[in-house]
């Protein structure tokens, strides 16, 4: 029998708290994993960062993403800033440690490409210059953080906030919040890469190799031949 007031016992007491106001991210763990999903089916990158434990998560995502949660896929562009270590380490170096973050996502990031950042307690200088540095070149931000309001989050476009003062749970679950982002766009993924195929086809200009062509050709008894608009 679990002795009243060890370790364990509360540590899952904490952990059982947060998992009550997290049901509730149902709707959003959905939505930004078909947005991703979408936008890495038509050339989108995931860019993701964190410091200490939230960078090893960070890195998590990626791998899964690269490679593949449950099953066989083509891999997805997604890469953690903080794995870059020759370019971190130059960066602290030649500007400071706040920027290691922000000089990587002004070189990398791109329109339609999302930066995901981690952090417990949403206070981490380094990150919200990422978030700074995403809005100005026009790259979706998103946090994973602890209880709002903090800085990071009111920095990013989006926030999924795990309601939790304990730092440990607040990891746990943004772990579980990578899991199901992965699961969402997976899910997501097909009816992405199809409307991404057939986007492509409408963009192919007419007389080019492989381009589609409106229409019908109709060979009359003269051998002409005829396009009527379909």
């Amino acid at each position: 029998m679990m002795p009243a007031g060890s370790l364990l016992d509360t540590h899952l007491t904490n952990l059982a708290a947060a998992l009550v106001p997290y049901r509730r991210c149902e709707s959003q763990l959905a939505r930004w994993g078909a947005d991703l999903a979408h936008r890495l089916a038509t050339g989108g990158r995931l860019l993701v960062a964190g410091n200490g434990g939230s960078a090893a998560e960070a890195q998590h995502l990626t791998a899964e993403l690269v490679g593949k949660l449950h099953d066989d896929r083509q891999p997805l562009s997604a890469i953690a800033l903080h794995a870059e270590t020759s370019a971190l380490t130059a960066i602290a170096n030649d500007y400071g440690y706040d920027d290691v973050y922000a000089r990587q996502v002004q070189a990398h990031g791109r329109p339609g490409d999302v930066l995901l950042l981690l952090s417990t307690s949403g206070a981490s200088p380094n990150l919200v210059r990422a978030a700074q540095a995403a809005r100005d070149v026009g790259v979706t931000s998103w946090a994973l953080t602890g209880a709002v309001p903090n800085p990071l989050a009111d920095a990013c476009d989006d926030v999924l906030a795990v309601v939790s003062g304990d730092t440990q749970v607040v990891q746990e679950l943004h772990l579980v919040t990578s899991h199901l982002l992965c699961e969402y766009l997976e899910q997501e993924l097909p009816a992405a890469l199809a409307a991404a195929d057939a986007a492509a086809i409408v963009r192919r200009v007419p007389g080019e190799a492989g381009s589609v062509r409106a229409g019908v050709d109709v060979v009359l008894d003269g051998g002409a031949a005829q396009q009527v608009d379909a």
